[in-house]
């Protein structure tokens, strides 16, 4: 990949890198170095390991400001839902991070950019390329304005299982069930269409990579219809 291309996401995430040796290595997958044969070090998993720890400091120290009465258990909690692995690959695709990767042909044959595991992981190496180029208050400015945004709506996503439990059980309205209605695709890049019963009616339809997050969208489609219709 060209450095122009890579100008591209510095300007797409509004940060210009003094050393651009580290963005150029935050988007350069373990794959990509084994089929060039250069060092195991030079790919990015060590500046997901830093980034990882500054992403917890800065959520940590957010939520403890904006949230003084909440309890550590519930901190805790809300934490992990806002840097979990689905959640941090939504922050990435709103950047289109899975374009600016170096991937080996063969994980770019089995859809490796689109990938949760692999552009959640590019987004924390991200995140620890700025923090060492640009100290903690960019990295903090980097992650206020690209995963620290829109909590409710992830919060709502992402425990959309639950708070569709939830409502369904307050309104005594039925029981939730989940019904797998399509699979397509060869087995490393598997898509799946669930459904999500209430009682016998449909409520809501989703499509993932995984059976989990089928039901995940599902559910969420479930929860505004339900919010909708009062």
């Amino acid at each position: 990949m060209s450095d122009s291309r890579l100008k591209k996401l510095e300007a797409r995430i509004g940060y210009t890198f003094q050393d651009f040796s580290l963005l150029r290595q935050a988007m350069m997958h373990s794959s990509y170095t084994n089929e060039k044969h250069l060092p195991k070090y030079q790919c990015n998993e060590r500046l997901e390991f830093l980034g990882d720890a500054v992403l917890e400091l800065v959520s940590s120290e957010y939520l403890f400001l904006e949230s003084p009465r909440t309890p550590e258990g519930e901190l805790t909690r809300t934490r992990a839902s806002m840097v979990c692995e689905p959640s941090l690959a939504l922050c990435a695709r709103d950047i289109d991070l899975g374009d600016y990767l170096l991937l080996g042909k063969g994980e770019e044959a089995t859809g490796g950019r689109s990938r949760d595991s692999v552009i959640s992981d590019a987004l924390e190496a991200l995140i620890g390329a700025v923090y060492l180029d640009g100290g903690l208050t960019n990295a903090k400015e980097f992650i206020r304005r690209f995963v620290l945004t829109d909590l409710e709506d992830k919060k709502l996503f992402y425990d959309s299982k639950t708070i569709l439990q939830e409502m369904v059980q307050a309104k005594k309205s039925g029981t939730v069930s989940y019904r797998l209605v399509g699979e397509e695709g060869p087995d490393h890049n598997k898509s799946f269409r669930v459904e999500v019963l209430i009682g016998r009616d449909c409520f809501g339809e989703g499509q993932g990579r995984t059976k989990k997050a089928a039901e995940q969208q599902a559910a969420y489609e479930a929860i505004l219809r339900l919010r909708k219709h009062g």
